[in-house]
């Protein structure tokens, strides 16, 4: 759709698209309405074809990966524009081997991974990027959201700074926002994990905000946590999961039980997928 009323008169979206060219902030600030069932449209920039107005549908719970994938993008790429980014969706990048979600700037990406993403895939994505000199940021829809157990393919989407320490980056698109879930630690033995969260509205404020972002540390694990983990690690050993069976052999091999085991097995928590204390303990 080329066309769009805005305030009772018919727009262009490549004029519409002209003026946040002179002023990013412009951007679906105004309401526009498709000029035949009066339902609001948004304006959207693209680097692949002209600017185009598309209906407008609020997000909600399951509508699909599809359309969370869609309003997020729109979403951040108002966001970042609005910010003061040229951003742009769906832009070609490495010869057409690559489509960068929303490109922020000739040399930041952001990705949105709503789908599920195998790691070889991920692995062969962010090296393209890395190619073209461009730094890729991804950001993750409701299936991948961090809960209070660390899931395996979540991995790939973790970072590390000194801000933040090991951190990840989540997009909801029925509040706007994006969550930084930031000094994520795995407990020493089990996949539990413990994390501060920080939110941000999805806006030149909130992006702003986020860049700037500097958390104070307040990690607190619990008064028991130690004991949970040798109930869990009993657990693992009466339903006889594959982790639980290879560690009682290798206890066993040293001569250890559960009660026996010095605090060093448990040292502490430790970085989201790094070997568990218990199993470097056993190993030396």
């Amino acid at each position: 759709m080329y066309a769009a009323l805005l305030k009772n008169e018919l727009v262009l979206a490549v004029s519409e698209a002209a003026k946040v060219q002179l002023n990013p902030n412009y951007l679906n600030q105004e309401i526009y309405r498709c000029p035949r069932c009066k339902k609001r449209v948004i304006l959207v920039i693209s680097q692949r074809s002209a600017a185009f107005f598309k209906h407008f549908r609020p997000y909600q719970e399951g509508q699909g990966e599809q359309d969370e994938h869609l309003r997020s993008k729109l979403l951040l790429q108002a966001a970042l524009t609005a910010a003061g980014m040229p951003a742009e969706v769906e832009v070609p990048l490495a010869d057409g081997a690559l489509r960068a979600d929303v490109l922020a700037s000739p040399n930041l990406a952001f990705e949105v991974q709503c789908a599920p993403l195998s790691d070889e895939e991920y692995h062969h994505r962010h090296s393209l990027y890395r190619g073209i000199g461009i730094t890729d940021i991804w950001l993750v829809g409701r299936r991948h959201y961090l809960g209070q157990q660390l899931k395996k393919t979540q991995l790939i989407y973790f970072r590390q700074n000194s801000a933040w320490g090991c951190y990840y980056l989540e997009i909801d698109p029925k509040r706007s926002q994006i969550r930084l879930k930031h000094h994520i630690l795995e407990a020493p033995i089990s996949s539990r994990l413990n994390y501060q969260t920080a939110s941000f509205n999805l806006d030149a404020n909130g992006i702003d905000l986020l860049w700037h972002f500097q958390p104070s540390v307040r990690t607190v694990f619990g008064k028991n946590w130690e004991k949970e983990e040798k109930i869990w690690l009993e657990k693992q050993f009466r339903e006889k999961s594959r982790l639980g069976y290879r560690i009682a052999g290798q206890m066993y091999e040293k001569g250890y039980t559960i009660e026996t085991l010095p605090a060093a097995a448990f040292s502490t928590w430790r970085i989201p997928g790094t070997t568990s204390w218990l199993e470097q303990f056993l190993a030396k």
